[in-house]
């Protein structure tokens, strides 16, 4: 059987930490999970990059959707920059053209930028108009996998659309599956759709804290519970 891999997402070194702890693979590294992951600080990184598990950054300049100014990219290939400064493993990027596409050129420009760093296309690929085109538009750009919840808003509810994605890569790219996974759901979704690498953040709510709405998320902070890293990895591997 092919390893499993189990890439948690952080925000914090703390969360970083227990993702490490808890027995993950790879570390999505962001700031800002509350806004579905941002670019992380040039700090975060280099933080990060003393950990034993290699971590991708996100590269992401701002929230919403990913059709981006020239200003925008030029920020983005300076995050590039400090990723490769900060000596972590890889980058995760994804950017759409008006009609919605992949913006096949932008990402060449990120990728050429990220030569030497792993790269992940991010889940830009649940808002395009053919996510089976944009399998092939990956591979031809040299991603080494896609992050999607199949076009829905959990992993378990795009099930269908992952499986037709995995039989479209056929290998030639991974496809990770992300949003909603956890250690309850992951053995029987693994099995389901066949997929060999899992993203989640297996995160809990903090309690007992002072929270004032200028600065604490709605619903409050979380942050990444080791055990439930530990919990996801042994259900993942069986």
């Amino acid at each position: 059987m092919m390893p499993r891999t189990l890439e948690i997402c952080v925000d914090t070194i703390d969360g970083a930490i227990a993702a490490q702890i808890g027995g993950a693979d790879r570390i999505e590294l962001c700031a800002a999970l509350s806004e579905g992951g941002l670019t992380p600080t040039a700090g975060l990184m280099i933080a990060a990059s003393q950990l034993d598990v290699p971590c991708y950054a996100m590269i992401r300049p701002r929230c919403g959707l990913f059709t981006y100014s020239e200003a925008d990219v030029q920020v983005m290939l300076d995050d590039i920059a400090a990723v490769k400064e900060a000596d972590l493993a890889g980058v995760v990027l994804g950017a759409q053209k008006p009609d919605g596409t992949l913006d096949t050129a932008v990402l060449g420009r990120l990728l050429a930028a990220a030569e030497g760093l792993g790269a992940t296309l991010h889940r830009v690929i649940d808002v395009v108009p053919d996510p089976m085109v944009a399998v092939d538009q990956a591979v031809a750009l040299g991603f080494e996998r896609v992050l999607t919840s199949g076009g829905a808003a959990t992993a378990v509810e795009g099930a269908a659309g992952i499986c037709a994605m995995v039989r479209r890569a056929a290998g030639r790219v991974s496809v990770m599956a992300g949003s909603g996974l956890t250690e309850d759901n992951i053995s029987d979704f693994v099995a389901q759709t066949g997929v060999h690498e899992v993203h989640a953040s297996c995160a809990v709510a903090v309690t007992g804290e002072e929270s004032f709405s200028n600065f604490s998320p709605a619903g409050g902070r979380k942050i990444t519970c080791m055990n439930r890293v530990k919990q996801m990895k042994r259900e993942l591997v069986g």
